[in-house]
């Protein structure tokens, strides 16, 4: 069973920076593609990026791309989201979810495992 359990989220003026966590069950990163949503209120939730498992490469989408990275430790089961210069914009709870298809899935109904949320706040 896979478990995700997303940690790092708060509140930061615009501009600043946050990394959030996402502790997983062991061998997870081996065995699925993580991805990283977030979700506005009242707005879908929305694909940001995610980390494959074939070829240890990230994929970010357009409007995060520069700002945001992935990075994998493979040792702590821990895959970060950091996330620079941020924007009022960015404001979401944001999700890890596990996914068992490769390559990069961008649909939630593509993912089947998923963690509880981390709210991101950014003033303006």
């Amino acid at each position: 069973q896979v478990q995700l359990v997303e940690s790092g989220g708060g509140l930061v003026q615009a501009g600043g920076s946050l990394k959030l966590s996402c502790a997983a069950s062991r061998r997870t990163f081996s065995r699925t593609t993580v991805g990283w949503f977030r979700q506005a209120p009242g707005k879908e939730r929305e694909f940001v990026g995610a980390f494959s498992r074939t070829g240890s490469r990230t994929y970010l989408v357009d409007s995060v791309k520069g700002r945001f990275t992935i990075s994998t430790d493979n040792a702590q089961n821990t895959q970060y989201l950091q996330m620079n210069n941020l924007k009022p914009e960015d404001t979401a709870t944001y999700y890890c979810a596990a996914s068992v298809v490769n390559g990069y899935p961008q649909r939630p109904n593509e993912y089947d495992y998923w963690g509880q949320g981390t709210q991101v706040t950014v003033s303006s």
